[in-house]
């Protein structure tokens, strides 16, 4: 057991438990920063995130803070496109490629960052402006936006928490933040897990890290489930918006 693993899964459960953010976008860059290879990195995350993430969506199931049609909605998008990434990146060797993933995750952070930064409330404003032209759209829109998520997730595993719940807040701009939550959580469970067999397969998972990981986010991400909404939400995304900017700023540097 390394300690320093099972609390990064403590703090990181707790925090995809509150918001459904924070598993992929913090795991994945303290791992490579770390000395972990890029490619493991974002394997051992998908692995782990698949276990605990059913934690939270089971939770939220009990708190009735689930949307199974909205979820399922993303996952016909998501699903069939992390597959053929994972195809891809198996024909091409871009697993093998450090830069390519580095440069990934990187993008993928400041992406996640400037999201968090804008905020849900803005962005629930802006969307709501445009319900009238969303509403007879929202079920191709919401399939292609699962589609991005399994594409950037499968790469770097990122996306599914803070881009997912962005995402989410456009697409329904009236879904309260508890509910956004636990679609956001549930839909993170069938995606993470075909990602994660992907990298299984591609040889990027290690088991001890992840069993780490999992040691300390299954109880944080249960009590974060039951704190959601709880916290001043604003303050936890500013704080987690600056975090992933130095870590996305850092691994840019380091691809080059």
């Amino acid at each position: 057991m390394d300690p320093w693993f099972v609390v990064l899964g403590l703090v990181v459960g707790t925090l995809v438990g509150m918001t459904g953010v924070g598993a992929g976008s913090l795991v994945t860059p303290a791992l490579a920063l770390s000395g972990v290879p890029p490619a493991v990195a974002v394997g051992t995350d998908l692995a782990y995130a698949a276990v605990s993430k059913s934690f939270g969506a089971l939770v939220h199931g009990l708190q009735r803070t689930l949307d199974l049609r909205i979820a399922g909605t993303l996952a016909a998008g998501s699903v069939p496109a992390a597959a053929l990434t994972i195809a891809l990146l198996s024909a091409t060797g871009g697993h093998h490629r450090s830069g390519l993933i580095t440069t990934a995750l990187a993008a993928a952070l400041i992406l996640t960052a400037l999201a968090l930064l804008v905020g849900r409330t803005r962005i629930a404003a802006t969307a709501a402006r445009y319900e009238a032209r969303i509403a007879p759209n929202r079920a191709p829109l919401t399939i292609a936006a699962g589609a991005l998520l399994g594409v950037l997730v499968t790469v770097s595993s990122i996306g599914a928490g803070a881009l997912g719940a962005v995402l989410l807040v456009a697409l329904h701009p009236n879904l309260p933040a508890a509910r956004i939550a636990g679609v956001d959580i549930a839909h993170a469970v069938p995606l993470t897990l075909v990602a994660g067999l992907g990298h299984l397969w591609l040889g990027t998972v290690d088991f001890t890290l992840a069993a780490n990981l999992l040691l300390g986010s299954i109880p944080g991400i249960v009590v974060g489930s039951l704190l959601a909404g709880g916290l001043p939400d604003a303050l936890v995304r500013r704080l987690l918006a600056f975090v992933l900017l130095y870590a996305g700023t850092r691994l840019a540097f380091a691809s080059y």
